[in-house]
């Protein structure tokens, strides 16, 4: 890896460094089912063809309502959530997203026993067969799997190294390694989650001529 690759690398972390978990308060290093839960539900309320901002805005409405566990939010009634998407501003989305949320608690019930770590061990550790068995859930299609993929590897070490096509399309559109390998080089393990957020929130921003310049100082 050359010096500008890396100094590249030191620019997108402080920039745009922030995970999208850390946004949200969720910290998946201890590798709990509640956390996981909400990171599920964050990536499901991020799939839909509305902002990220917003969506985060509204996977914390969720969350502030005090549906954290499977359990409570499968104490939660469909109008209830629709209520607080709406309040949100996921108002397009709102009572289809409410009841995928609904129907995709109610398959981790059934069953995982609302521990995506059982998933986990159903696919062997394997990430493909963990991509397959997300995209089980309703409202989490490749999109869906993709993001929540990209911030669990910092908790289910088979993930890593991975970037999706997000992060993938700003590398190249930088000069950096387009793949997750070439990627993972460029900074310390405990760094990787956060060069791929960073490369999505620049490629959503179209941020990559400032990212350039901040290198180059």
């Amino acid at each position: 890896m050359s010096d500008n690759d890396r100094a590249i690398a030191g620019a997108l972390l402080r920039l745009h460094g922030t995970t999208y978990t850390a946004e949200l308060g969720i910290d998946l290093s201890g590798n709990t089912p509640e956390m996981l839960f909400r990171w599920l539900i964050a990536a499901l309320a991020m799939s839909a063809r509305i902002g990220s901002a917003q969506a985060l805005k509204a996977a914390r409405a969720l969350f502030n309502a005090g549906w954290t566990t499977p359990e409570k939010m499968a104490a939660s009634t469909w109008r209830q959530r629709v209520d607080v998407l709406n309040a949100s501003g996921y108002a397009r989305y709102d009572e289809s997203t409410a009841r995928m949320i609904g129907d995709t608690v109610a398959l981790l019930q059934s069953a995982y026993h609302g521990d995506l770590n059982a998933l986990r061990e159903k696919a062997g550790h394997d990430p493909q067969a963990e991509r397959r068995l997300l995209k089980q859930f309703k409202g989490i299609g490749d999109v869906g799997a993709s993001i929540f993929l990209r911030e669990a590897q910092a908790a289910w070490d088979e993930l890593y190294p991975f970037a999706d096509g997000k992060a993938l399309a700003a590398a190249a559109k930088l000069g950096l390694p387009a793949t997750a390998q070439g990627l993972a080089r460029l900074v310390p393990r405990a760094d990787f989650p956060r060069l791929v957020a960073a490369l999505v929130r620049t490629e959503l921003a179209k941020d990559h001529e400032r990212v350039l310049q901040a290198a180059a100082q």
